[in-house]
C-alpha cells in the first residue's frame, strides 16, 4: 500500500493511476518553471520590446553552456530510478551524492566560463542594425548576472532529477512553488525598483531598479532559495534516496556510470543548444520584432508543451524503475499509455493556439508602440503555424523519456539531433534565406523539426531494443526473467492507455 492509499504503484498494479502521480506533479513543476520565463517576459516586456529580445538571444548561449552540466543529472534520475527499482535502497542513495558533488563542481566551473565567455560569444552572433546596438548589449547585461548564479540553479536541478528518479515528484513541486512566489515578488521590484514612498517619510528609491539585470537577479535568488530548501530535504528530513554526507567523496566506479550515460545526454543537451545558437544567428539578422517575436513564442510554446513535458519525464521514471525491477513489458505499455495520453491532450491545446493566438500573445506585451503591435503580429503567426506540430511534441517526448530511462541516452542523442539539425535548422535556413519566405519561413521551419522526429523515434521504438537495465544486475538484485513469478497478476490488467516527457531547455 502506498502512501496515496491505492496497491497500485510504479512496478505493482495499474499503470494509469502511478503514472498520473508522477505526471501532475510535473506537469505543475515545469509551469513553476515557465512561470520564470513569463514573469521575466511580462516585466520586461513594461521595460522594452529590445529587453524582450535579448531574452532571445541570452537564453540559447546560457542554455549552451546549462546543458554540459544538465545531461549529468539525466544520469542520476536514470540511475537512481533503476537501482529504486531493484530496492537498492543503498546503491541509490550512493548515486545521488556522487550526482550532487559532481555537478556542483561542474556548475562552478561553467559559472566562471560563462561570466568571462558572455562577450566573445554575443559577438560571434551576426546581428546587424538595430539589434546589435540595442539588443545585444541588454543581452550581456542579463547573462553575466546569471552566469555568476549558475551553481545556485544546478543544485534544484539535480535534487529535482533524484527526487524524479526515487518517485517523488511532489516535494520538488512544493520547493518550487516557494522559489517561484518569491521570483514573482522580487522581479518587479529589481527590474523597476521600489519608492520613494512618501506616505512612510521614504524621500528616495528604496530599492534602486535594475532593468533587465534586475530580472536575472531574481531569478538567481529564488533559485538559490529553492537549493537550500531541496538540499534540507535531503539531508536532514531524510526524504528521497538515502544520502549520507560520506557518499558525496567521489567513487570511481559510480563515476564511470554517470559519465557512461551522462555524456551522451550532455552531448544531446548541447547539440539542441547549438541547433538554438544557430537558429537565433539566423533570427537577429531580422528586425528587432522578429526577433523579440521568436523569443516570445518559444516562451509561449514552452508553456504549452508542459502537459508532453510531464509525460515525459514520467515515463522516465516509469521506464527506469520497471527494467530495474525486471519488468520489461511493463515498462513498454506504459510508454504506449503515455504516447496516447499526452498525443490527445496536445491535440486539444493545438486547437486553442491555433483559434487564438493573438489574444494569448497580447497578455505579454504593452501594444503601445509600432515595435511592439509588430511584435504581436508576428508572435501570432509563429504560434498558429507552431501548433501543428503540438501532438508530435508529445508523441516524441514521451519516446524520449523512455530511452531515457532505459538508460539508452545514446539514442534518445540520436532522435533529438534528427528533429533539430535534420527537420529544423536546415529547413529554417532554406524557407527563409533561399526560398525568400523571410520570418514566416522561420515559424515553418521550426514546426517540421518535432514532426519529423516523432515519426522516427515511434518507429524506432517499435523494434523492441531498448529493453536493457544500465545497472548490475547482481549488485541490484534484479531477477531473471525466469525468476519472475507466474500465474495472473495485474500486469494483463492494465488499461491501454499511454504517458510520458522530459525536457531541459526552455
Amino acid at each position: 500500500m502506498n502512501a496515496t492509499g491505492s496497491d497500485d504503484t510504479i512496478t505493482e498494479g495499474g499503470l494509469l493511476g502511478p503514472m498520473f502521480r508522477l505526471a501532475w506533479p510535473i506537469v505543475v513543476i515545469q509551469l513553476l518553471q515557465v512561470t520564470y520565463n513569463i514573469a521575466d517576459t511580462f516585466w520586461l516586456g513594461r521595460l522594452s520590446a529590445d529587453a524582450v529580445g535579448a531574452l532571445s538571444l541570452a537564453f540559447p548561449l546560457i542554455f549552451l553552456l546549462i546543458s554540459i552540466a544538465g545531461g549529468f543529472t539525466t544520469a542520476g534520475s536514470i540511475l537512481v530510478a533503476q537501482y529504486t527499482g531493484a530496492d537498492s535502497e543503498g546503491s541509490a542513495g550512493k548515486v545521488a551524492g556522487q550526482i550532487l558533488s559532481f555537478v556542483t563542481i561542474l556548475a562552478l566551473g561553467l559559472s566562471v566560463l560563462g561570466y568571462f565567455a558572455t562577450e566573445p560569444m554575443l559577438a560571434a552572433l551576426p546581428s546587424q542594425g538595430a539589434t546589435t546596438e540595442q539588443v545585444v548589449p541588454l543581452a550581456g547585461d542579463y547573462m553575466e548576472v546569471f552566469f555568476l548564479g549558475l551553481p545556485f540553479l544546478f543544485g534544484f536541478f539535480v535534487f529535482t532529477s533524484l527526487m524524479r528518479g526515487y518517485g517523488d515528484t511532489r516535494t520538488p513541486m512544493r520547493v518550487m512553488i516557494v522559489s517561484v512566489a518569491l521570483n514573482v515578488v522580487l522581479d518587479p521590484l529589481l527590474i523597476f525598483g521600489l519608492g520613494p514612498i512618501p506616505a512612510l517619510g521614504i524621500d528616495s528609491a528604496v530599492i534602486s531598479g535594475m532593468g533587465i539585470e534586475g530580472a536575472a537577479l531574481a531569478t538567481i535568488l529564488s533559485r538559490g532559495v529553492a537549493s537550500a530548501l531541496g538540499f534540507y530535504v535531503l539531508f536532514v528530513a531524510g526524504a528521497g534516496p538515502d544520502v549520507e554526507v560520506g557518499y558525496l567523496m567521489p567513487d570511481l566506479g559510480y563515476i564511470w556510470d554517470i559519465v557512461r550515460i551522462g555524456v551522451p545526454s550532455a552531448l544531446e543537451q548541447s547539440m539542441s543548444a547549438l541547433a538554438m545558437i544557430t537558429l537565433t544567428a539566423m533570427v537577429v539578422q531580422f528586425a528587432p520584432p522578429v526577433v523579440s517575436a521568436y523569443g516570445l513564442g518559444n516562451r509561449l510554446a514552452s508553456l504549452v508543451f508542459l502537459p508532453a513535458m510531464g509525460l515525459g519525464r514520467a515515463t522516465n521514471t516509469m521506464v527506469g524503475q520497471n527494467l530495474g525491477a525486471g519488468k520489461s513489458d511493463r515498462a513498454e505499455r506504459a510508454v504506449w499509455i503515455a504516447a496516447k495520453v499526452g498525443a490527445g491532450v496536445m491535440f486539444v491545446v493545438a486547437i486553442i493556439a491555433a483559434l487564438f493566438p493573438e489574444p494569448i500573445v497580447s497578455v505579454f506585451m504593452a501594444t503601445g508602440t509600432e515595435a511592439a503591435q509588430e511584435t504581436v503580429r508576428q508572435g501570432s503567426t509563429y504560434l498558429r503555424i507552431r501548433s501543428v506540430e503540438f501532438t508530435f511534441m508529445a508523441v516524441l517526448q514521451v519516446m524520449l523519456g523512455a530511452y531515457r530511462g532505459a538508460g539508452n541516452t545514446k539514442t534518445a542523442m540520436g532522435f533529438s539531433m534528427v528533429a533539430l539539425w535534420i527537420g529544423r535548422v536546415p529547413t529554417v535556413y532554406y524557407l527563409a534565406f533561399v526560398a525568400g519566405m523571410g520570418s514566416t519561413g522561420i515559424w515553418i521551419g521550426m514546426a517540421l523539426g518535432n514532426t519529423l522526429g516523432a515519426i522516427a523515434a515511434a518507429l524506432w521504438f517499435t523494434r523492441g531494443t531498448w529493453k536493457e537495465t544500465v545497472i548490475d544486475d547482481e549488485e541490484a538484485g534484479i531477477p531473471d526473467a525466469d525468476e519472475t513469478p507466474a500465474g495472473p497478476t495485474s500486469e494483463t490488467a492494465d488499461p491501454d492507455l499511454s504517458e510520458t516527457a522530459r525536457t531541459d531547455g526552455k
